[in-house]
């Protein structure tokens, strides 16, 4: 009864076992060898002779080996599944796997939808270079020729500027304006000429009127530039200050004790005389500097009635008007406007002057009436 209990426990177990086992395989979708099963059958004859806990022990091991079997035949075919390759009797050959094709893959996987290649992932880095390379080049050649094109831009219009024709000055277009019979329009022509032939951004408007001023009898000078070729000068030119006379001749001098030239016997009518020894040891006198300063300065009316002018010392200028009808004792040329003022205001009214001649502003604030 004994082995018959122990053969029932043995045939329930292994049936478990096999249960187990084949639930196991057929879940995980894999075949187990012929091998495994002769294995097994083969463990089993000697079981009937074994007692019950013997019996227990050789079904537990021979259950763990089976196991342990199957796990290994099942890992090296799903490694050979994967790879392609059919089991036989759990070995793989390692040289019988196939090699992939890494360029075939690339190319497949850089393959568009329409069959056109794409760029590879794979780059080839010397063609990278020469492509840097040559986009350095384009960039430098671009900026070359910005700055190439910039020079000659900038050249062009310094020619354009300065030494074209266009802007040059045209001595026919140079109009003067100002002249008169002590100062010649010849002459301010002539200073106005020198500056012909260059550019008008060349032209100093400020040398010419320089140069104008220097003329003797001219007070003041203008230069305009009239583009694209002109110019305007116009000078403001006054008469005598004096006529300095000697015993041989008479010298026209302006405020400033330059010398005037005639122009075509130009008469000194009107223009105030003074007589002097010498005509330069005159102008360097202080006496005679005083006189023209205060000369230049009186209005015209009154410069037409003078006719006589004394200059003994530089505070002692005196001026006779109508052959002596007025005598102006002017002193020296100091405060000349507030002078002018008191001696019109004197010779020009009656009540104020009255039957006396001679009028002593020297201190125009105390006027001496005699």
């Amino acid at each position: 009864m004994m082995g018959r209990r122990v053969t029932s426990s043995r045939r329930g177990r292994k049936g478990d076992e096999s249960g187990d086992s084949a639930s196991h395989e057929q879940g995980r979708g894999r075949v187990i060898s012929g091998s495994s099963a002769r294995d097994d059958v083969a463990a089993q004859p000697g079981d009937f002779a074994q007692s019950g806990t013997s019996a227990r022990s050789n079904r537990m091991r021979n259950g763990e080996t089976a196991r342990g079997r199957s796990a290994r035949r099942s890992i090296v075919s799903d490694a050979g599944a994967g790879m392609g390759i059919e089991e036989s009797d759990g070995f793989v050959d390692a040289r019988a796997l196939p090699s992939e094709d890494l360029v075939a893959k690339t190319l497949n996987e850089t393959t568009g939808t329409l069959g056109i290649a794409s760029r590879p992932k794979v780059v080839d880095f010397s063609a990278r270079l020469r492509e840097r390379r040559r986009a350095s080049i384009r960039t430098i050649a671009l900026r070359v020729t910005a700055v190439v094109g910039v020079i000659a831009v900038v050249c062009g219009l310094v020619w354009l500027l300065l030494f074209s024709s266009v802007f040059r000055l045209d001595a026919g277009q140079i109009a003067v304006s100002g002249g008169n019979e002590w100062v010649s329009t010849q002459r301010i022509r002539d200073i106005a000429n020198r500056q012909s032939g260059k550019s008008l951004f060349l032209v100093s408007a400020n040398e010419v009127t320089s140069r104008l001023k220097d003329i003797p009898g001219v007070t003041d000078a203008t230069a305009d530039k009239r583009f694209p070729k002109g110019m305007a000068v116009a000078v403001k030119a006054q008469k005598p200050a004096a006529m300095l006379k000697t015993d041989k001749d008479m010298t026209a001098v302006d405020g400033q004790g330059r010398v005037l030239n005639s122009v075509n016997g130009a008469s000194a009518d009107g223009i105030p005389v003074i007589e002097v020894g010498d005509v330069d040891k005159g102008l360097r006198s202080r006496a005679v500097q005083e006189a023209l300063r205060i000369l230049s300065t009186l209005p015209e009316n009154m410069r037409k009635g003078i006719t006589k002018v004394s200059a003994q010392t530089q505070d002692s200028i005196t001026t006779e008007l109508n052959g002596g009808d007025r005598v102006i004792i002017w002193g020296d040329a100091s405060q000349l406007d507030l002078k002018k003022a008191v001696v019109d205001k004197i010779i020009n009214d009656p009540t104020k002057i009255g039957d006396k001649h001679q009028v002593d502003v020297s201190a125009p604030l105390r006027p001496i009436i005699k």
